[in-house]
């Protein structure tokens, strides 16, 4: 590894994301940009009318530094409804920029140099360097996709076990999961929660996705197993939810000493943001049940799009239990079966922009997802169907 000057020890290996390489090249390429999960079509009107109408008032200013109290209280009422969790939106409930920086500043918060975490790679990128900001060690433990691509990613208890050890502090977990879609079962959950009490392991989990679950998997948040509420961080996110990733409004729940801890380390990142867009997310956590049904069956439907047009691409898909995002293997197409090396010439081969999907892996794993990519479905009709005619010209 060429070291970089200037740049800390602890963030050594950690470079430009993949995210802005690939989104550069589908802007020079002319290439639909399939690669970085954002949505190309507004959110609903209820939240954005709020917004517009919040724009020019007194919201224009700092918010409190918890986050307004309307936000705070649509947060608790959203996780009783859809959780079954009762938190308090006084000292339980901590608004953020963000689901990034609430991960980030929990792992800040709560962890000493040299403390462990144990994370399931492939893994969002940026969890691997939170947790070396913080001086902590990543132990990650592998997810591994179906054999015949039918099937569901899993993952080995025993593996999960060994990466646990004395210096483990943490237990990182993303359900549902990108860049898998994978939704962890109650059975897993379970395992998992076995596993931070016998070790007596903080947990963080984020959950942005929540509602983007499709084929009637079903989201259990791992603060509601037995014992797990009073050792569980919960994050949250409006940006996926509401089709807002630019508007970086999160959250965290949990108990109030925990909550109290992030909010030490968070009030000296962005202090607030998001006067304007906090009043317009509350407006949409209190937006009925059926809104978030009906956000998950048109992701669903956007999901089932690619799929076909991945397959008829000659690209095995794994096809995605919930998130923004499908996997595919580029062995078929790739002779040498290097997925970054698809990816740069995707581009020129079909007019089409993914991620690869190595770049989730920690770097002592990073066979395990060479032949792997990520391609994002959460676009509009046109864009998607536009793509998948491109992605034809492979087969």
């Amino acid at each position: 590894m060429t070291r970089v000057p200037y740049l800390s020890a602890r963030l050594q290996g950690f470079g430009t994301t993949v995210f802005a390489e690939m989104s550069a090249l589908a802007v020079a390429t002319g290439s639909v940009n399939l690669g970085q999960g954002f949505p190309d079509y507004p959110g609903p009107p209820e939240v954005l009318d709020v917004a517009r109408a919040a724009i020019g008032t007194a919201a224009d200013q700092y918010p409190p530094g918890p986050g307004i109290p309307e936000l705070r209280a649509a947060v608790a009422e959203h996780h009783g409804r859809f959780t079954g969790l009762a938190y308090d939106p006084a000292d339980e409930v901590l608004v953020t920029a963000g689901a990034t920086e609430a991960l980030t500043a929990a792992l800040l918060a709560l962890l000493d140099p040299g403390d462990e975490v144990v994370v399931f790679e492939p893994m969002y990128d940026s969890y691997a360097a939170a947790v070396a900001m913080a001086g902590g060690v990543v132990r990650p433990v592998t997810l591994r996709p179906p054999p015949s691509g039918e099937g569901r990613w899993t993952f080995d208890p025993e593996e999960l076990r060994a990466a646990a050890t004395p210096r483990t502090k943490l237990l990182l977990l993303n359900t549902p999961h990108n860049p898998t879609g994978k939704v962890f079962t109650r059975e897993e959950l379970a395992t998992l929660a076995a596993l931070a009490i016998s070790h007596e392991l903080l947990v963080l989990t984020d959950e942005v996705y929540e509602h983007l679950v499709f084929d009637g998997a079903h989201h259990v948040s791992m603060a509601a197993l037995p014992g797990m509420r009073e050792r569980t961080l919960v994050v949250g996110s409006a940006g996926k939810t509401f089709n807002v990733t630019g508007w970086k409004i999160g959250w965290i729940c949990g108990p109030a000493p925990l909550v109290s801890a992030v909010r030490t380390a968070k009030q000296f990142l962005t202090y607030v943001n998001g006067g304007p867009l906090q009043p317009a997310v509350a407006a949409g956590l209190a937006l009925p049940d059926a809104y978030f049904t009906a956000v998950a069956q048109d992701l669903q439907y956007r999901r089932d799009v690619l799929v076909r047009g991945l397959a008829e691409a000659g690209l095995p898909v794994i096809s995605p239990e919930a998130t923004y995002f499908a996997t595919v293997d580029v062995r078929p197409v790739q002779p040498d079966g290097d997925g970054l090396t698809f990816c740069r010439a995707l581009p020129a081969r079909a007019g089409v922009v993914a991620v690869p999907t190595v770049v989730f892996y920690d770097p002592a794993h990073a066979h395990l997802g060479r032949h792997l990519v990520r391609f994002a479905f959460c676009k509009s009709d046109e864009v998607l169907g536009e793509a998948v005619e491109r992605l034809r010209r492979l087969g």
